[in-house]
C-alpha cells in the first residue's frame, strides 16, 4: 500500500474504523448526523494575545495563545499549515493533569501571526522567532521551558534548542517527526498538495473533509482547529475546485456515463450558488515552501541526540525510526513511546495519550508535579 501524506510533511497511518471510506459513499443514517460547526479557542486557552517582536524592518506580530500563571512552561509548536489551535484539546487536558503554563504560538506565516518576510520559513529564521517571543513574554528572566513541536513543529523546536534560543530549557519532545521517514516523504509531498481541495464552500466543509478523509481522527479537535488552517477569500470565485459536498472532495465520482448536459447544467447551478457564498482556502500555500522542507529535516537525528537536555520522542509507528534514532534510543539517550492507532497529528488524534505520556516524563524528571487529585 502507497504511503498516504498529510500536509504536515510526514506520512500518515491508514485511516482507522469510522474514519475515511473509500469504497462507497459514507451513510451517516437517521440520527447519525454529526455536528461540524467550529469550536472557540476561549474554550481551550484562557487568554489570546499578539506578541510584537522588533527586528530590522520593521516589528513582526505573533499570535498567542496562552493558559497557566504557574509552573513550567509548554511552548507549543504546530505542524506545517496548522495552527497553535491545533494544541486547543491537548492543552485542555494537559492543564488538568499538571501543574504547569502552556503557551501555544502561530509560526511565522501560520495561523494569524503576521510578519515583514512571511516567505521566509528557514529553519534558522524560524528557531530565532522561537527564542524572541520568549524574550519578550517573560524577559531575561524566563520561566524553566519544556518546548514541544509536531512535524515541522518538532523540526523546529530541535533547531530551536540545539541553537540555544531558550536560556531556560528543560527538556525537549518532539511528536512523529524523524529525519529518514521525513526526508522520503518529501518527494511525495507536491503530489499530496495537489491531490487536496483548493476551496471549501464553508469552515464546516472543511471540518468535515479533514475528519472523512482522515486527516484529524478527532471530531472535537478538527471543529476547534481547522479554523486555523483556513481562512475566508477575499473574494468569492466560482472555480469548479470549489468543494460542494464531502462526496464531492474525498470520493471519485460514481456516476460515469452521466450525460454531458446534465454536467454542465449542474456546474452552472453550483457556480451560481457559489457566489453567493462565502468561500474558505488554505491559510499557507505549502507548495510554496518547498524550498525549505531539506533544511528542516536534513540532520534532524543527530541534532535531537545531541541537544542536552532530556528529550522525549512520541511517534505513531515504530517504523518511522531511523538508523540514527535507533542507536541513540538504545543507548538511552533519549526517551520513546509508540502511540498506536493515530495519524500523523498524534496530539489531534490522541490528545489523553500524548497528555500523559508528556504528564509522566516532567514528573519523573522532577520538572512538576501532577495536580492534587489527579489520579495517573
Amino acid at each position: 500500500m502507497e504511503k498516504q501524506l498529510h500536509l504536515n510533511l510526514l506520512p500518515s497511518r491508514p485511516p482507522m474504523a469510522g474514519g475515511f471510506q473509500s469504497s462507497s459513499k459514507m451513510k451517516m443514517g437517521p440520527g447519525r448526523k454529526r455536528d461540524f460547526s467550529p469550536l472557540s479557542w476561549s474554550q481551550y486557552f484562557e487568554t489570546m494575545e499578539d506578541v510584537e517582536v522588533e527586528n530590522e524592518n520593521g516589528k513582526d506580530i505573533f499570535r498567542v495563545y496562552c493558559s497557566g500563571a504557574h509552573g513550567p512552561v509548554l511552548l507549543l509548536l504546530h505542524g506545517g499549515g496548522h495552527s497553535a489551535l491545533s494544541w486547543a484539546v491537548f492543552t485542555a487536558v494537559i492543564f488538568s493533569r499538571i501543574n504547569c503554563r502552556v503557551v501555544a504560538m502561530d509560526l511565522r506565516a501560520h495561523g494569524d501571526t503576521k510578519v515583514k518576510n512571511p516567505d521566509d520559513l528557514s529553519a534558522d529564521t524560524m528557531a530565532k522567532d522561537i527564542g524572541k517571543v520568549v524574550e519578550v513574554l517573560y524577559g531575561d528572566n524566563p520561566p524553566p521551558i519544556m518546548i514541544i513541536g509536531h512535524s515541522m513543529g518538532g523540526a523546529i523546536a530541535v533547531h530551536t534548542a540545539a541553537a540555544n534560543h531558550l536560556q531556560s530549557l528543560l527538556g525537549l519532545c518532539v511528536i512523529d517527526v524523524v529525519e529518514g521517514t521525513a526526508m522520503d516523504a518529501l518527494n511525495s509531498m507536491q503530489n499530496f498538495l495537489r491531490s487536496r481541495p483548493k476551496t471549501f464552500k464553508s469552515l464546516e466543509n472543511a471540518i468535515e473533509w479533514s475528519v472523512k478523509s482522515g486527516q484529524i481522527r478527532n471530531m472535537e479537535s478538527a471543529r476547534v482547529s481547522m479554523g486555523g488552517q483556513v481562512k475566508k477569500c477575499e473574494e468569492p470565485t466560482s472555480s469548479p475546485a470549489v468543494s460542494k459536498s464531502i462526496e464531492g472532495i474525498i470520493e471519485e465520482e460514481e456516476e460515469e456515463d452521466v450525460v454531458e448536459e446534465s454536467n454542465k447544467k449542474k456546474m452552472k447551478e453550483d457556480d451560481q450558488e457559489i457566489k453567493k457564498e462565502s468561500v474558505f482556502t488554505w491559510r499557507v500555500d505549502l507548495s510554496k515552501t518547498e524550498k525549505y522542507w531539506e533544511g528542516w529535516f536534513r540532520g534532524l537525528s543527530a541534532l535531537f541526540l545531541t541537544c542536552p537536555v532530556p528529550k522525549l520522542l512520541l511517534l505513531a509507528g515504530v517504523d518511522r525510526l531511523d538508523k540514527d534514532l535507533t542507536i541513540g534510543q538504545m543507548q538511552g539517550k533519549f526517551q520513546m513511546q509508540v502511540l498506536p492507532q493515530c495519524g500523523h497529528a498524534v496530539h489531534e488524534d490522541a490528545p489523553e495519550k500524548v497528555a500523559d505520556a508528556l504528564a509522566t516524563f516532567m514528573v519523573r524528571h522532577k520538572f512538576t508535579d501532577f495536580k492534587e487529585g489527579y489520579l495517573c
